[in-house]
């Protein structure tokens, strides 16, 4: 397999990763604002917490496909 074809592949797997977090912090910040107010404080808190690990885990992951296609270019 040449490295065009190893980096392209990556960046399809970054591509589903990147949706999977994308869906999955969309799904987070909904149920935060329907239950916020009647939530116990402990799972709004730890939900809260679970928003910004994977919005930082989309951030991640959307600067390393970006890394990927910049080294894709230079091929």
């Amino acid at each position: 397999m040449s490295k065009a074809e190893r980096l392209k592949e990556e960046i399809g797997w970054l591509k589903v990763i990147f949706g999977i977090f994308v869906a999955t912090d969309i799904s987070m910040l909904a149920w935060l604002a329907q239950h916020a107010g009647q939530a116990h404080a402990v799972l709004v808190l730890a939900c809260v917490f679970a928003v910004v690990g994977v919005t930082l885990g989309v951030v991640r992951v959307n600067r390393t496909a970006y890394r990927k296609i910049d080294e894709l270019e230079e091929l």
